[in-house]
């Protein structure tokens, strides 16, 4: 069950990623909320530096390639906001697009590296992190989702894999490894906003067609 709990957990998230890169230049926009991209990509290339040298979260060889691979990922989705955000911008703001972009990318860096050394336990740091950003990653999709007037990036494909790869875990560290009331709260936060991000993009399936991948 661990086993298969870990590979469900990579293998969604995977598909996520590809899904957001995929949609997101075909689109011609950006999938992932900012300040969830900016945790998303704070936090694998942090964790990826970790494993690759220092071992403070003591991650299995496995899940630093992941992180890697992810890390890389995320910065084709960094590319795609950075490239199609623009019109999403209020006005107003519009010659502020570039500048705050990366100013929130930087603060969630700041936020990452907070997490990481404040905790003597990198494991407890990357746990903590991960599902405090989860949380809010999920809570962001859904509010991007009643923000916009379609469904352009998004894919039932990301909604589904998103949940299934942050459900995995919630069960692993919460349940099965240790019984871990944090992890299952902001887990299960995680999972209320799923699904009601899933139900959402079968509301609007009905009127606009919502891409499978």
């Amino acid at each position: 069950m661990v086993n298969f709990l870990f590979v469900l957990s990579g293998v969604c998230w995977t598909l996520v990623y590809i899904s957001l890169i995929y949609r997101g230049f075909k689109d011609k926009t950006y999938g992932m909320p900012l300040f969830a991209l900016g945790l998303n990509i704070a936090w694998e290339v942090l964790y990826s530096i970790d494993g690759i040298f220092i071992h403070k979260a003591n991650m299995p060889p496995v899940q630093n390639v992941a992180n890697v691979v992810w890390a890389f990922f995320d910065i084709l989705i960094v590319i795609t906001f950075f490239r199609y955000g623009k019109k999403y911008f209020p006005e107003i703001g519009k010659k502020y697009f570039l500048p705050f972009g990366t100013l929130a990318i930087f603060t969630c860096v700041a936020l990452q590296l907070a997490f990481y050394l404040h905790f003597d336990s990198g494991v407890e740091a990357s746990q903590y992190s991960a599902f405090a950003q989860n949380a809010a990653m999920s809570i962001m999709f859904l509010y991007m989702l009643f923000q916009r007037k379609g469904t352009e990036g998004q894919s039932f494909t990301v909604a589904i894999a998103k949940c299934l790869g942050t459900l995995a875990p919630t069960i692993l560290g919460g349940f099965i490894e240790s019984t871990n009331m944090y992890i299952m709260l902001t887990g299960m936060v995680c999972l209320v906003f799923d699904i009601f991000y899933i139900i959402g993009l079968f509301q609007k399936n009905k009127t606009s067609k919502v891409a499978v991948f």
